[in-house]
């Protein structure tokens, strides 16, 4: 049996040996945290590499993603399906070993990781999840989900940010299965880190609420394992261990420098690192002997086994929990769910509430029919109507309920829906001011990127907030989130549009969907049952000219609506042909076919306006060159929404003299 030494060796090989074939990546983490990860991996770990997915796997994040090869290295020698040649397609066009981790590029990679801080959040996430499942679904005498989250980290994540945030909330709620190894090597990319960062971590995650073990030397197996041990008997909070390590172990003229941090070390260097290890074999040869010693095939298998005969034993005795469990595990809404009808519901009662308000009533149709809803808000919950009737908030003594409160904390908020939602079990919405989007937004961004179900309740849209002013007032967000690939973006006109565009969110299986609600009321519009079925598809005419043949179309989401139709009746009055056209979703709309947006935006009509108290360059796209858009240029003022409207020309008048400018 190969020793722990050479085992760890095997990792330091593959991936100095990776990074010099792609003449790019980041040696050094690997190879300093190679000892941290055998153990893990191969004494505690709960895994089955024959099944990357079953739901009571140990989950295990790399936050510090840079260091990807050696998630990479772990995977291939401990039975999953990436192979050698992977291996040496590191950083390679379309290779399952890109760059960072990639979710749903390789089996066993639970989540994109490289912009440091999140892969910690996402890890908050999953213990959220695991610990609220288990609360949800385990029964006396049955316990069905029993997993651990593992996250390794290094100096850059502790230095962000975002760790502050959720490491405040982990330790606020008791996340007993959440164990963090931190890899505390003292350097970063510009060198060592004591000229920048002099954080005592021990004491900063102790005031947490953590249980902190420190000093372990990262380079003794029998230190790891103790302090892992130890971590594992504190279910009562979660864990840091703090390990310390030389980066780049092993090469002799490199480790504990920077200058192994980010680039491949040489082939000189690299022969060297071999000599000094006594790591003999080729590049990209493993022995079998250590294959063997890394196989996690057998126990694996057996793991999983053993929990298929407690969950059949479940079953029997909870059948209706069983498959409830099954069903939110693999991602299916109810059969009965009935949230189509919720778009029917609004246009019967023909309210006028403010979109937010029409969204707070959406989950109170929603929240019975969703026990997979899991919501949060930004500490903004009586502002963004967030917290439904059926809510129940989740605490440190009680994790059976749905909803979170986040405190102060955007950007964690984000990033842990991003770890709930990867984890499997719920559909995880968040709420905030849409202003504070900006907070969150690399969240955001990465939900789209890993095509996560997500959906984000972004209140107060515009200028129409009012006296709060322009630092609380958003302009160029909506044009950020429109342009964010996979991202969906709605902005919503009425109660009407407010449910469908939760009917698309919950549906929407692919990635995040952004709900743009308004503060102040919107009007009711009236539609038939044509254009009740057209909001589905992010654009529709929501009044046409008497005889189809507009003259003129007016453009306009979320509260301009109300203001096109209003303009519309007067250009009528003059005599002039008017359509209006209502684009709560203009990704939607661009996925249309050719036929249905020349319908809606008939190229014969050239003399068009957009309306939107946003941004005005983005609708450039769909009013051309020689068209107008009524929208915001500068940032807004401190008012009442409706002088505000006002001075920045969001009226009847200003729209009607453009049009008719437009017209001639």
């Amino acid at each position: 049996m190969p020793s722990r030494f050479d085992l760890a060796n095997a990792i330091r090989a593959l991936s100095m040996d990776a990074v010099q074939k792609a003449k790019s990546g980041h040696p050094g983490a690997p190879m300093g945290m190679a000892d941290i990860a055998e153990v893990l991996w191969n004494d505690h770990l709960k895994h089955n590499p024959a099944n990357p997915n079953w739901a009571d796997r140990d989950r295990f994040v790399l936050s510090n993603g840079h260091g990807s090869m050696l998630l990479y290295s772990l995977l291939h020698l401990s039975g999953y399906q990436l192979s050698l040649e992977d291996l040496q397609n590191f950083r390679q066009l379309h290779a399952k070993t890109a760059g960072h981790p990639e979710y749903g590029y390789a089996p066993g990679i639970e989540t994109t990781t490289g912009p440091l801080g999140q892969g910690l959040a996402n890890a908050v996430g999953m213990a959220i999840a695991e610990k609220t499942l288990a609360a949800q679904f385990n029964r006396p005498g049955h316990t069905v989900v029993d997993h651990t989250t593992w996250c390794f980290l290094g100096d850059g994540c502790m230095m962000e940010g975002i760790s502050h945030e959720v490491g405040s909330l982990a330790g606020t709620l008791g996340l007993g299965k959440l164990i963090a190894l931190y890899d505390d090597n003292g350097i970063s990319i510009d060198g060592e880190v004591e000229g920048w960062f002099t954080d005592d971590t021990a004491k900063r995650f102790e005031s947490y609420g953590w249980h902190v073990v420190s000093n372990v030397d990262g380079h003794k197996p029998e230190e790891i394992n103790a302090a892992i041990a130890l971590a594992k008997s504190h279910d009562d909070k979660p864990s840091l261990i703090i390990c310390k390590t030389v980066i780049g172990f092993g090469s002799p003229n490199k480790e504990g420098t920077e200058s192994c941090h980010g680039a491949p070390l040489g082939d000189d260097e690299v022969a060297a690192t071999r000599e000094k290890l006594g790591w003999t074999h080729a590049p990209f040869h493993v022995p079998e002997d250590i294959y063997q010693g890394w196989d996690a095939s057998e126990r694996g298998a057996k793991l999983e086994s053993d929990w298929d005969a407690r969950f059949a034993r479940y079953a029997e005795a909870h059948p209706e929990l069983a498959a409830e469990f099954t069903r939110r595990l693999e991602g299916k809404l109810p059969h009965a769910l009935t949230s189509e009808k919720m778009i029917e519901d609004a246009q019967a009662a023909g309210d006028s509430p403010a979109s937010r308000k029409a969204s707070f009533e959406c989950l109170n149709q929603l929240g019975p029919q969703l026990p997979e809803l899991l919501g949060g808000s930004a500490d903004l919950a009586p502002s963004n109507l967030t917290f439904w009737k059926g809510a129940q908030a989740i605490t440190r003594e009680d994790f059976s309920g749905n909803y979170l409160h986040y405190g102060v904390r955007e950007f964690g908020m984000g990033a842990i829906m991003n770890g709930a939602g990867l984890h499997g079990g719920f559909i995880p919405y968040g709420a905030t001011f849409l202003i504070f989007m900006e907070y969150m937004r690399n969240a955001v961004r990465m939900a789209a990127l890993m095509g996560q179900q997500a959906v984000y309740v972004f209140t107060h849209d515009s200028i129409g907030l009012g006296e709060d002013g322009p630092t609380h007032q958003p302009i160029e967000q909506l044009t950020s989130l429109r342009t964010t690939p996979n991202l969906s973006t709605w902005r919503p006109a009425d109660a009407v549009e407010t449910a469908a565009a939760w009917d698309a969110a919950i549906k929407r299986h692919s990635g995040p969907t952004a709900l743009i609600l308004s503060r102040q009321n919107l009007p009711h519009q009236n539609r038939d049952k044509a254009q009740l079925a057209n909001i589905s598809r992010g654009g529709y005419v929501l009044k046409d000219a008497a005889n189809g043949q507009p003259e003129v179309i007016l453009i306009a989401t979320g509260s301009e609506v109300g203001l096109a139709m209003d303009a519309a009746a007067e250009l009528e009055a003059a005599g002039r042909a008017v359509r209006v056209v209502s684009m709560p979703a203009t990704d939607l709309f661009d996925a249309q076919d050719a036929e249905y947006r020349e319908s809606v935006l008939p190229s014969s009509v050239t003399a068009r306006v957009a309306i939107e108290a946003g941004h005005r360059d983005y609708w450039f796209k769909y009013v051309g060159l020689n068209g107008d858009i009524i929208g915001m240029e500068t940032f807004g003022e401190s008012a009442p929404a409706g002088d505000l409207f006002k001075h920045f020309g969001f009226t009847v008048e200003n729209v009607v003299e453009r049009a008719n400018k437009l017209l001639g």
